[in-house]
C-alpha cells in the first residue's frame, strides 16, 4: 500500500533518504524536479508562457530548478522569486545562484514589493510558494499574491502541494489564502488532505510522482494512513480450490428490506452472491418473498410473520456472516430485531442503513456491538451515529474513534472511501467515479462485504477488498458506456469482470 504521510513525518522521510541513500538535499531536489517537469511537459507544450512563482523554502527550490530544466527544454520562463527579508533556505539560495547564471530566464527577485505580472489564459503559472510543514493560513503579500494567482484565469500547476493548504486539518485555514490548482503534481504518495471533499477546488486533479525516496525510511517511519493499490489487492483475493462445494463458502444470512423498498434488499441479496458466498438466506417481509424468489432465484427466502417489514428473526442455523439494514425502515418492531441481533450474535454483524439510523437512535446500544462488526456508514449515517461535522477530516476523526473505542470496522463511504480498522489503521480507496453516486449503490458494496466475510474473508480483507472490487466495477461500466447512465445494478452485473481483473 502507498503510506501517507502528515505533518513532521514528510521532512523526516526525506532527512532519511539524505542520510542513508546517501543524497544531498541538493541532488535530492533535482531528482524531483525532473520527475516534475517530466509530467509537466506531458500537460503543457512549449507554446505556453510558463510563470514561476518560487517561495523562499525548499518548495521554492523545487520551482526554480524546475525553471532551470523547462528553459532548457525551449520553454519561455519567468520566475519571481520571493527573497523576503533575506530568508532563502540554502537549497533555494543555490538554485538563485543557478538561475542568475542562465541566460533566457527573466527572474525577478521579491525583496519587499511586487510589481503584479499580467496573466492570461494562455499562461500557465508554477505554484512554487510554500509545500509541507505550513500551519498557519498565509497573510499579508503572500495572501494577496495566492488571491491574484486565483483570479488570473491562468491555469495553475502546483509542486507537491497547493500553496496555502495544510496537509490535514484545513478547518481553522483561510479559504482565500489557498491556491486553487488546475493540476497538482505531488511528490512520493498523496497527501491526506488530498482524499477530502472540501480540499477538492484547491488541488485540482493530483498525480503521484514517485522520487525515489527510501523505501526502507517508509517501513521505519510509522504511518496509520494508507491508499490500497492493485499489487495490494491482487495479494488478498484468494484462489477457489478445485475440490470445493459450497459449503466450503459459507453460509451468510441477509435482513433486509420492507414495503416499497425491495429493491435495496434484491440489490444486496444479488451483489452478496455474486461475491462468493455459498449459501444465502433472505430473510424479508412476507409482502417481499414472490419479489426476492423471481429477482434472486438463487437465494433462499425465509418471509417474516409480518406483512410489510421485518420484526422477527429466530433459526438454529450458525451463520459465516449476518449482515442487516437495507431497506428494513424503522418500524418499532424492526427496531426491537435489531436489538435482538445485537444481542444474540454469535459473530460480527455486517450493519448498514437503516440498522445504523436505529442504532444512532439507541446510542447506548454501540456497546452491544459484536467484536469486529463492520459499519458502513455514509457521512450523515456517521453523523448520527457521532456528532456534526465541519469537514471530512472531522468525520474521518469520528469514525477512527467508533472504530477503536468499539472494536469494529468503520467504512466511510464517499470519494476514496475509507476502511478504519480498530488498530487505528486507514486505508483510503482508490477505485470509483462520480457515476456511484446513485440510490442502491450502498446496497451493493453491503451484499459485496457480506459476500466476502461470509465466505472467508477476515474482516479488514473483506473491507478494503469489498471497497475495491465495488469501485472496480463502477470504473469497468463507466469506462464502457458513461457515469451518467451508471445504476445500481450495473455494478452487479459488471463485479465478475472486476474480480476477473484483480485477479489476472
Amino acid at each position: 500500500m502507498i503510506g501517507i504521510f502528515t505533518g513532521a513525518r514528510i521532512k523526516e522521510l526525506d532527512r532519511y533518504t539524505i542520510e542513508h541513500e546517501p543524497i544531498s538535499s541538493v541532488d535530492l531536489i533535482e531528482r524531483a524536479a525532473g520527475m516534475w517537469v517530466y509530467e509537466f511537459e506531458r500537460l503543457y507544450t512549449q507554446q505556453r508562457r510558463v510563470v514561476v512563482f518560487a517561495g523562499p523554502g525548499n518548495n521554492g527550490a523545487d520551482a526554480l530548478c524546475a525553471a532551470r530544466i523547462l528553459n532548457d527544454d525551449g520553454y519561455s520562463v519567468e520566475v519571481f522569486l520571493f527573497n523576503v527579508n533575506g530568508s532563502l533556505s540554502p537549497e533555494c539560495n543555490e538554485y538563485r545562484k543557478q538561475l542568475l547564471n542562465c541566460s533566457g530566464i527573466r527572474m525577478t527577485e521579491v525583496v519587499d514589493q511586487l510589481t503584479l505580472p499580467e496573466l492570461s489564459a494562455q499562461t500557465v503559472v508554477v505554484d512554487g510558494l510554500f509545500g509541507v510543514g505550513l500551519n498557519r493560513p498565509l497573510q499579508g503579500g503572500f495572501a494577496k499574491v495566492v488571491e491574484f494567482l486565483n483570479q488570473s484565469g491562468s491555469e495553475i500547476v502546483s509542486i507537491d502541494i497547493p500553496s496555502g493548504l495544510f496537509e490535514e486539518d484545513n478547518f481553522g485555514n483561510n479559504p482565500n489564502a489557498i491556491i486553487r490548482a488546475t493540476h497538482t503534481l505531488t511528490f512520493e504518495y498523496p497527501k491526506l488532505s488530498f482524499l477530502f471533499s472540501e480540499n477538492a477546488d484547491y488541488v485540482g486533479t493530483w498525480k503521484v510522482l514517485n522520487i525515489g525516496l527510501s523505501v526502507e525510511g517508509k517501513q521505519t517511519i510509522k504511518t496509520e494512513y494508507f491508499l490500497n493499490t492493485d499489487f495490494d489487492i491482487s495479494g488478498i483475493i484468494r484462489r477457489r480450490p478445485r475440490f470445493a462445494h459450497k459449503g466450503s463458502f459459507g453460509h451468510a444470512l441477509l435482513i433486509a428490506g420492507s414495503r416499497g423498498k425491495m429493491g435495496a434488499a434484491c440489490l444486496a441479496a444479488r451483489a452478496c452472491l455474486r461475491s462468493g458466498i455459498g449459501l444465502l438466506t433472505a430473510h424479508i417481509p412476507a409482502c417481499g418473498e414472490p419479489i426476492m424468489q423471481t429477482a434472486v432465484p438463487e437465494a433462499m427466502v425465509h418471509a417474516d410473520d409480518r406483512a410489510d417489514l421485518v420484526s422477527d428473526y429466530s433459526s438454529p442455523q450458525v451463520y459465516q456472516a449476518v449482515g442487516i439494514g437495507p431497506g428494513i425502515g424503522k418500524a418499532e418492531a424492526t427496531v426491537r430485531l435489531v436489538e435482538k441481533m445485537l444481542s444474540a450474535s454469535n459473530g460480527p454483524l455486517i450493519l448498514d442503513a437503516d440498522a445504523l439510523n436505529i442504532i444512532a437512535e439507541n446510542r447506548g446500544w454501540l456497546d452491544r456491538l459484536p467484536i469486529n462488526s463492520i459499519l458502513t456508514p455514509h457521512s450523515r449515517e456517521l453523523e448520527r451515529l457521532t456528532t456534526h461535522c465541519a469537514t471530512d477530516y472531522e468525520r474521518l476523526r469520528q469514525a477512527r474513534f467508533l472504530a477503536s473505542h468499539h472494536h469494529v470496522y468503520v467504512v466511510l463511504k464517499g470519494t476514496y472511501s475509507a476502511t478504519c480498522m480498530p488498530g487505528g489503521m486507514v486505508v483510503f480507496n482508490n477505485t470509483g467515479n462520480p457515476g456511484m453516486a446513485t440510490g442502491g449503490s450502498g446496497d451493493v458494496l453491503m451484499g459485496i462485504i457480506t459476500g466476502l466475510l461470509g465466505s472467508g474473508y477476515p474482516p479488514a480483507s473483506a473491507c478494503v477488498l469489498g471497497n475495491y472490487i465495488h469501485g472496480l466495477a463502477g470504473d469497468i461500466y463507466a469506462g464502457r458506456y458513461s457515469e451518467e447512465s451508471l445504476v445500481a445494478s450495473d455494478l452487479i452485473d459488471n463485479l465478475g469482470t472486476a474480480f476477473r481483473q484483480v485477479r489476472d
